[in-house]
């Protein structure tokens, strides 16, 4: 286990391509498979609504196109973690074909205060974390919300967020801190500029030998990120598309440098259930090639 964690700790820190978020979970599910053309009548409760999901993700993950060559790392929804693609593990399936798994861990978020939304409590978390572990799990991915340059909230927000992330490390896994600014905020750049400060601020206070990574919103300001994408405590900066369509999330992030993607929705938004094989195929590679640019050649598409 030393051994290939240890790998997808090179992979990750120094390989060319992005992260693909299939984290969707029981909240956003609903959304994620009417885009994939499954509507609310295909499914009477949740473990069919599940199983669907999961007949996507494995179509995702066992897709020719999804590998390590452009596709970096994947994080995964706990019932897919515990799930089988191509009769293998999930977690074990991605790692074979080079790609690092991530399980996302948060509960979801609370109500709204001071701007923002924190993490609900994760009763659980540490025996969750060794058994992502014991199944070949790299790392986690846990997500608040910003939606206004209110400092207190945002404090708040990057405390949780690094709190949690000390247990994930002493689990002897690798945290995904995910403070996601929404992009729809009146206050985005100001929102983007505390969040940079405080979360240079939690970084100063990490030991030296440990590293966290960041999944942050694209900056209003181009670049704003960069002392986060520099800091050697943090092993790498990853972005979630937060709404933007694909074409403009790959523009917006190719301005950027050092920041790749980590998207969900922009990764997935053409793929549709009734597609044959070939068009499946086709159509993931197309999105996976144009994320790629945008992340390891700093071109949009």
């Amino acid at each position: 286990m030393t051994t290939s964690f240890d790998a997808m700790r090179d992979k990750i820190r120094d390989g060319k391509g992005f992260i693909a978020a299939l984290d969707q979970s029981g909240g956003s599910t609903p959304g994620a498979l009417k885009a994939y053309g499954v509507g609310e009548d295909s499914y009477a409760n949740d473990e069919e609504m599940f199983g669907l999901i999961h007949q996507m993700r494995e179509r995702i993950i066992t897709s020719p196109c999804f590998n390590g060559d452009k596709v970096i790392g994947a994080i995964l929804f706990e019932r897919t973690m515990d799930g089988e693609a191509g009769g293998q593990p999930v977690p074990t399936a991605l790692w074979e074909r080079g790609v690092v798994p991530f399980l996302k861990v948060d509960k979801g978020l609370e109500e709204e205060k001071d701007g923002v939304q924190l993490m609900k409590p994760m009763p659980g978390l540490g025996d969750l974390l060794d058994r992502a572990r014991e199944k070949g799990v790299y790392g986690t991915k846990m997500r608040s919300v910003i939606k206004l340059g209110n400092e207190a909230g945002i404090a708040a927000v990057v405390a949780q967020q690094f709190e949690v992330a000390g247990e994930i490390v002493r689990h002897g896994l690798m945290p995904i801190i995910e403070p996601e600014v929404s992009i729809k905020s009146p206050e985005r750049d100001a929102a983007d500029r505390i969040l940079l400060a405080e979360t240079l601020r939690h970084l100063d206070r990490l030991p030296k030998t440990q590293q966290v990574m960041l999944k942050l919103s694209i900056p209003a300001e181009a670049g704003l990120f960069q002392p986060l994408v520099d800091y050697p405590r943090v092993l790498r900066v990853v972005a979630l598309s937060g709404g933007f369509s694909r074409s403009d999330a790959c523009r917006e992030l190719a301005k950027n440098p050092g920041m790749i993607a980590s998207f969900s929705r922009a990764l997935l938004e053409d793929l549709r259930h009734q597609m044959s094989g070939d068009e499946f195929d086709r159509s993931l590679g197309g999105a996976i090639d144009e994320i790629y640019q945008a992340s390891a050649e700093k071109e949009p598409a």
